[in-house]
């Protein structure tokens, strides 16, 4: 216990008392491949995407192709797994979200802006937030009673598709319906209103592709937002409340 205490203090002591590296640069070939020798188990999955400096001298980050980032020593013989945090006079900056707030809006951004139900805004556009949903989930369908009010403050609201139960589901085909539809913003409304609308799962829908995608977001349910800037924001909120995350109020 007293290890798991002491061990986030130290990494923020670090932080505060260490100077600045320069993160993201490339590690020498050799000290890739120890690193790949230590801590790479093919048979768990997990094998080693990139091997970066950290911003601490000595850490490196280490990304897994199927797995979580962590820091590591050079010989792979000592590694920590959780967020890296700098110390600002704003207080506790978390580096490692910062990270995968990039990555996610980098991401989205290959996506098609056709693979996505979109209700514009109406008016200037003043942000757009990406919102991974389902069909049936309560919280899913309570934030789409706020979306009209969104579109009139000047938010867009691009859906994709998470089938929460996977893509052998009932809440797949529901969603497939509805980005096979020739209405999509229509059936998506009326399916989170419980109203009846029969199967309509098209070739070629983009919902499996879209689930993956939101995994590999971090999505672990729904709604999860995504502001264009890459943040996620877990779960419901309210138009006003999000006004206020968006810095729009």
């Amino acid at each position: 216990m007293m290890n798991r205490v002491l061990l986030p203090a130290l990494l923020l002591a670090l932080v505060a008392l260490t100077p600045t590296a320069f993160a993201g640069e490339a590690v020498d070939k050799a000290v890739v491949e120890q690193l790949r020798k230590v801590l790479e188990k093919p048979a768990m999955g997990l094998t080693i995407k990139t091997v970066k400096t950290s911003e601490i001298p000595g850490l490196l980050e280490v990304q897994f192709s199927s797995g979580p980032m962590v820091y590591s020593s050079p010989q792979g013989d000592y590694f920590i797994v959780g967020d890296m945090f700098t110390v600002t006079q704003a207080g506790y900056v978390n580096l490692a979200e910062q990270r995968r707030d990039g990555e996610r809006a980098e991401k989205l951004a290959t996506v098609a802006l056709d693979d996505m139900i979109i209700f514009p805004a109406v008016g200037e556009t003043r942000a757009h937030i990406t919102v991974f949903t389902d069909v049936s989930c309560f919280y899913c369908q309570k934030l789409h009673k706020e979306v009209p009010e969104l579109n009139r403050r000047g938010v867009e609201v691009r859906y994709l598709a998470y089938p929460r139960n996977g893509v052998d589901s009932p809440g797949y085909r529901q969603l497939a319906t509805a980005w096979c539809a020739s209405n999509p913003q229509e059936t998506l409304t009326a399916l989170k209103n419980k109203q009846s609308v029969p199967d309509n799962v098209c070739e070629g829908n983009p919902v499996a592709a879209e689930y993956v995608l939101g995994q590999e977001l971090g999505v672990r349910g729904t709604p999860a937002l995504i502001t264009e800037k890459g943040t996620m924001i877990p779960g419901y909120q309210s138009a006003e409340e999000l006004m206020v995350t968006l810095e729009l109020n």
